[in-house]
């Protein structure tokens, strides 16, 4: 195992999952923000992170300076959260959610890319797997110290403790040679002409490919489905409480679902390549409307952090899954970033429109009417996956396929 990538994706836990719930309940119980208004501030990171994601793709895609890329990006998001301490204005929450979301559509294929540039495909699903679960298990300190310093009643600690996480990623980054990192591998490899020059594939070839349609319109229901949950069941809590409590119930849930996701990114190393990545792919589907319904039949906070567990098992393979797809379906295309960041923005859209949709429905209805929804969107995304989806896996596929 790469030792630095390691350590990139332990700090990048708590990097790379923006203010998301903790936001939520620091502009509900601090601020006393609106269901409506704290909707519109959790979709503008998604709805600018939608514009960025497929020129960063491109951007990945073309540069070699992959790594001041990266300190670049997780600068940005140090500076985004130290707004939050300092302000409390709308427009300084707003541009910090913006400027958290143009950084976040670089890093997650900014770290796949460097992954791949550095250990190669054939090490690819293994590394993956290993960087997951540091990532997950990045994310269980972060979360635990969060609720540390919010019982301890300094509730803008969060935000100053996802600063200092960038600062340990920026470091790790910069342990990685520059002469480490093949970037023809890191953009998935490249195709030849027809005078059997090497040349990157074009557009064409990812928005023709009718397996990333597919796989695009699954993952904008899965995440529509997915996104609001956690906010949603915080915002729950916190409405009859405070913001320290509300900031340790979502600490506890996000350690639960974490402790649950080092595992799933476990079984996915060492089973996407026998099994298939369908299989793993629909168990992620299946958890999500149990989850939503589970959520309306208790108000209990320890129910509550027990069902959020089973976002681990969703959310810990779709992260590892993800990047093995799209790897498979790019392979010899030249465009691996761009496909990621093209699908992406459509994780991104998904991430908006549940956000902007729950909020609403539970402005104007309930939180259970909410929920009954998300449940509903994550049926439909797995009827569509489960039935117009193909098996990526070369190992995996009919002869005709793979010929």
């Amino acid at each position: 195992m790469n030792r630095p990538l390691l350590g990139v994706n332990f700090f990048a836990g708590d990097v790379t999952a923006g203010f998301g719930p903790y936001l939520a309940i620091y502009l509900l119980a601090q601020l006393h923000w609106s269901p409506q208004s704290i909707g519109f501030a959790l979709a503008l990171g998604s709805i600018v992170t939608v514009l960025a994601q497929t020129p960063a793709g491109a951007l990945i895609d073309w540069t070699r300076a992959k790594r001041l890329l990266m300190v670049a990006c997780v600068s940005a998001v140090g500076l985004a959260a130290l707004t939050l301490v300092f302000s409390d204005a709308k427009y300084a929450i707003y541009c910090a959610q913006a400027t958290m979301g143009v950084a976040l559509a670089f890093l997650g294929p900014l770290i796949a890319a460097i992954t791949l540039g550095v250990v190669g495909r054939r090490a690819f699903t293994r590394q993956t797997s290993a960087n997951q679960a540091w990532n997950h298990a990045g994310n269980v300190v972060a979360a635990a110290i969060a609720a540390g310093l919010a019982l301890a009643g300094y509730v803008d600690g969060v935000f100053v403790l996802i600063s200092v996480m960038c600062i340990g990623m920026i470091f790790c980054t910069l342990m990685i040679k520059p002469s480490d990192i093949d970037h023809e591998a890191a953009r998935g490899g490249v195709a030849e002409d027809d005078l059997g020059e090497e040349r990157p594939s074009g557009f064409a070839t990812i928005l023709g490919n009718r397996t990333l349609i597919v796989f695009g319109a699954s993952i904008v229901l899965f995440h529509c489905a997915n996104a609001s949950m956690l906010p949603l069941v915080s915002q729950k809590v916190a409405s009859g409480g405070d913001t320290k409590s509300g900031i340790a119930f979502t600490s506890a849930c996000i350690i639960s679902a974490q402790f649950i996701m080092i595992g799933m990114a476990i079984l996915c190393g060492k089973t996407a390549d026998s099994w298939g990545r369908k299989p793993l792919f629909l168990m992620a589907f299946a958890i999500l409307p149990v989850r939503a319904i589970l959520y309306t039949m208790t108000d209990n906070s320890v129910a509550l952090v027990a069902i959020q567990s089973l976002d681990g098992v969703a959310n810990g393979i779709f992260a590892v899954l993800f990047i093995l797809i799209v790897s498979d379906v790019t392979k010899g295309t030249g465009r691996f970033n761009i496909a990621q960041g093209a699908l992406a923005t459509l994780v991104g859209i998904g991430a908006s429109a549940s956000n902007l949709i729950a909020e609403e429905i539970v402005q104007f209805a309930s939180y259970d009417l909410a929920f009954y929804f998300l449940a509903g969107v994550s049926i439909l995304g797995a009827i569509i996956f489960a039935t117009l989806m193909p098996e990526t896996a070369a190992h995996k596929q009919p002869a005709a396929e793979t010929s």
